[in-house]
C-alpha cells in the first residue's frame, strides 16, 4: 500500500499548499475542517481508481517473482514514475488554479487537445526543464526515504486470504467509489473556494470529460416548453422558435437609435482577450494601463454594465455570433454540426457584406475555423500574414500590432471598397506568457497582466490612428468588446464582478460620445450590431437591441461550463446540475454576493432562456433559414 500512501500525501499536500496560497481572507480557518474531511472523501475514490492495476498485480504475482532482484527494482520504479506523475499533476494544478482558482476542471480537459499550444505556452510561462528535473529528485528521493517499508514488504509473504482481500478492494473500492462519490458533492459551501479546495483534480477531470456535454432536460430544472416560449415572448424576446427569412424581413428595425448621428457602412469588432473591465480606467480603474482605450471611451459610447456570459474565448465568440445563452457544457463553437447557423456574419454576408474572422493566432485552435468557415465568414489568420509584418509571436499567435497591421492591409486593398464589410478580430497578447516586441510600452516583456494589458491598448490606439487615415474609416464604426475576464475567482461560484467586461461603440461622425448605463449582455451585441446597421433579424437571436434594453432592461447571463446564471434586478439565479436552483442578492455598486431564497419569476425566466436555448441547437432552431430551405 506504499503506493496509496505516497498518492494521498500529495494529494493532502497539494490541498494544504493551494489552501494557504488562497488566503485565510479567502478561506478562514474556520471552512478547513470541510474542506479536509470533504478532500479526504474525494482522495479516497480517486486513490480506488489509481490503485486498480497495483492490486491486481499484488493479487496475481506469484511469490517467487516477488522476492527476485528484478521485482524488487521494478517495484521502486514504479513507485518513483508514480510518485514523478503525482507531483508533476500537484505543480500543474498549482498553475491552473493561478489562472483560474479552479481544479482541473473542464478547461483542463479542453486544454490536453491543444498540446502544441498548451505545451509552448507552458515552455514559455515556466522554468519547466528546472521543475521536471526537481520532480525527478524529490521522487527520487522519497523512495529513498521509503526503502525499509519496500524491504520489509519485499520480505513478507501473502497468504491465501490476503490474496482474496486485495481482490476483494480490487472490485469494491472503485465500485464504490463509482456509485456513491458525484462531483457535485464538492458544492456544498457557500464559499466557492472552499468547494474547489475540497475536490481531488484527477477525479474533476475524468469527471469534466464524462459530463462534455450535459443534457440541459436530464440535469436542470425545467418548466413545459410552451410556458417557456411564452415567458419568452412576454419578455420581449422574439427568437421564440426558427425564424424564416419572411418573418425576419417584417422585423421592426426601428428608428436609428439615439447613439447614432448616421448609420455606418462598416463594422469592425474587436474581441479582446481577457480584459476584465477592472482594468479599464473608463470604468473606475487608477492604475493607468489603458489610455488608449480610456480615450476612445471618451470619444464615443462607453458600455458601463457589459458581462461576458462565460470564462473562454469560445463563450464569448459563441456570444457575440449567435447571440445566444451559454448552452452547459461545451460551447456550441466546439460542438459537432455547428456550421450553418444564424451568425450576424452570415446573415450580413447573405446581405452582400464581406464577413471576415481575424485571428491572431492558428484558428484551427478551440476549431474556431471551421466554425466562421461554416457560418459564411472568410478565415484571415497568422498562416496568411507575411513574416516581414510580424515583430514578434509567441505559440498562441502573433503580437497584437502584426494581427492589427495586417487586418489593416487587408480592409484597404482596392478590392475591399466593392462591397460592405464587417470583421471580428480576436486577439491574443493578453494571454500568458504575456510576451510582445519591447519598446512599445514601459514594463518589459514578459509583462504579466499589466504589460499584456497596457501592450494591447497600445496596439488597439495604433491601430485605430492608422485606420483613421485611410478612406474606409469615415464609414466604419468599432466596437471593442472583451472576450471574457482575466479570472473567475471568488467566493461564489459565479461571481457577478468577474463577469463585468468593456464594450465601447467608436466612429467620429457615426457614434455620440456618452454612456450607456444599463446592464447589457454579450449575446445582446448581434441584435445590436444589426440595428445599427438599419437591417433587420432581431428574430434570430435570444439577445435584444441596446436601444430596446435601453427602454425596457432585461437580464444578462453568466456560467461556467455548468452553473448557469441569470442577473436581473439586483438577483443572480443560478441552475446547476441535478435541478438545482439557488438565488444571490448581488449590490449593484460592488457586487457583493450574498445567498438568498429564489424568486419564482426570476427562476421561471432564467429556466426558460437556459432550456429553450438548449433545446434550440439540438433541434436545429439556430440553422440559418436560408440553409434549413435548401436541406
Amino acid at each position: 500500500m506504499l503506493y496509496g500512501v505516497s498518492a494521498f500525501a500529495i494529494f493532502l499536500a497539494t490541498r494544504l499548499a493551494l489552501t494557504v496560497f488562497t488566503g485565510f481572507d479567502n478561506v478562514p480557518v474556520s471552512s478547513w475542517p470541510y474542506i479536509f474531511l470533504r478532500g479526504l472523501w474525494f482522495d479516497l475514490a480517486t486513490l480506488g481508481f489509481i490503485l486498480i492495476p497495483f492490486l491486481f498485480a499484488a493479487a496475481v504475482t506469484p511469490e517467487k517473482w516477488r522476492h527476485t532482484r528484478f521485482h524488487t527494482y521494478l517495484g521502486r520504479f514504479v513507485a518513483w514514475l508514480l510518485i514523478a506523475v503525482l507531483l508533476f499533476t500537484a505543480i500543474g494544478e498549482f498553475f491552473f488554479w493561478l489562472e483560474f482558482s479552479n481544479r482541473f476542471n473542464f478547461i483542463a480537459l479542453d486544454y490536453l487537445i491543444y498540446t502544441q499550444e498548451v505545451i509552448g505556452n507552458i515552455q514559455q510561462s515556466y522554468p519547466v526543464k528546472t521543475l521536471v528535473a526537481a520532480i525527478g529528485l524529490l521522487a527520487a528521493g522519497a523512495v529513498w526515504l521509503m526503502r525499509g517499508w519496500f524491504l520489509e514488504i519485499e520480505a513478507s509473504t501473502y497468504s491465501k486470504t490476503t490474496r482474496i482481500v486485495l481482490v476483494a478492494l480490487l472490485v469494491l473500492w472503485p465500485l464504490a467509489a463509482y456509485t456513491f462519490v458525484d462531483l457535485d458533492q464538492m458544492y456544498v459551501s457557500a464559499n466557492n473556494y472552499a468547494n474547489e479546495l475540497s475536490g481531488n483534480g484527477l477525479f474533476s477531470l475524468v469527471a469534466a470529460f464524462r459530463r462534455n456535454e450535459l443534457d440541459y432536460d436530464r440535469f436542470y430544472a425545467t418548466i413545459p416548453d410552451g410556458q417557456a416560449k411564452t415567458i419568452l415572448r412576454d419578455l420581449g424576446v422574439k427568437k421564440s422558435g426558427p425564424a424564416s427569412e419572411a418573418a425576419v424581413a417584417n422585423d421592426a428595425s426601428g428608428p436609428m437609435p439615439d447613439f447614432l448621428l448616421r448609420r455606418p457602412k462598416n463594422i469592425v469588432m474587436i474581441t479582446v482577450e481577457s480584459l476584465s473591465g477592472e482594468f479599464v480606467g473608463a470604468l473606475g480603474d487608477k492604475r493607468g494601463w489603458t489610455p488608449n482605450l480610456d480615450r476612445i471611451a471618451g470619444q464615443g459610447l462607453l458600455f458601463d454594465r457589459m458581462f461576458a456570459t462565460g470564462t473562454r474565448t469560445v463563450r464569448g465568440l459563441e456570444a457575440t455570433t449567435l447571440g445566444t445563452p451559454p448552452v452547459p457544457g461545451q460551447a456550441i463553437v466546439r460542438r459537432p454540426n455547428n456550421a450553418h447557423l444564424t451568425t450576424v456574419g452570415g446573415i450580413l454576408a447573405h446581405d452582400g457584406y464581406a464577413s471576415t474572422f481575424a485571428y491572431g493566432g492558428y484558428s484551427y485552435f478551440d476549431n474556431m475555423a471551421a466554425y466562421y468557415s461554416g457560418n459564411d465568414y472568410a478565415v484571415f489568420d497568422r498562416t496568411e500574414f507575411p513574416a516581414e509584418s510580424i515583430p514578434a509571436a509567441n505559440v498562441w499567435g502573433v503580437a497584437d500590432e502584426a494581427l492589427f497591421s495586417n487586418v489593416d492591409a487587408m480592409l484597404s486593398k482596392p478590392e475591399a471598397a466593392d462591397k460592405p464589410f464587417f470583421v471580428q478580430i480576436m486577439t491574443t497578447t493578453n494571454h500568458r506568457p504575456y510576451t510582445y516586441p519591447d519598446g512599445r510600452i514601459d514594463v518589459p516583456s514578459p509583462g504579466g497582466h499589466e504589460g499584456g494589458v497596457k501592450y494591447t491598448d497600445y496596439a488597439i490606439g495604433r491601430f485605430i490612428d492608422e485606420a483613421s487615415k485611410k478612406p474606409w474609416f469615415k464609414d466604419t464604426m468599432f466596437v471593442i468588446i472583451a472576450d471574457h475576464c482575466a479570472s473567475v475567482a471568488g467566493k461564489v461560484e459565479l461571481p457577478v464582478e468577474s463577469y463585468h467586461i468593456p464594450m465601447i461603440f467608436y466612429g467620429p461622425g457615426i457614434v455620440k460620445p456618452g454612456h450607456f448605463t444599463d446592464n447589457i449582455s454579450q449575446l445582446d451585441v448581434p441584435p445590436t450590431l444589426l440595428d445599427v446597421l438599419g437591417k433587420p433579424g432581431e428574430s434570430y437571436f435570444y439577445g435584444r437591441s441596446a436601444r430596446e434594453l435601453k427602454a425596457d432592461p432585461q437580464g444578462v447571463f453568466i456560467s461556467n461550463y455548468q452553473s448557469l446564471g441569470y442577473y436581473k434586478n439586483n438577483k443572480l439565479t443560478v441552475l446547476k446540475p441535478g435541478k438545482v436552483v439557488e438565488s444571490f442578492t448581488v449590490d449593484p455598486i460592488t457586487f457583493e454576493t450574498t445567498p438568498g431564497p429564489v424568486d419564482a419569476t426570476l427562476e421561471r425566466e432564467a429556466i426558460a432562456y437556459y432550456q429553450t436555448a438548449s433545446h434550440a441547437f439540438k433541434t436545429g432552431e439556430l440553422t440559418a433559414p436560408w440553409y434549413a430551405k435548401s436541406n
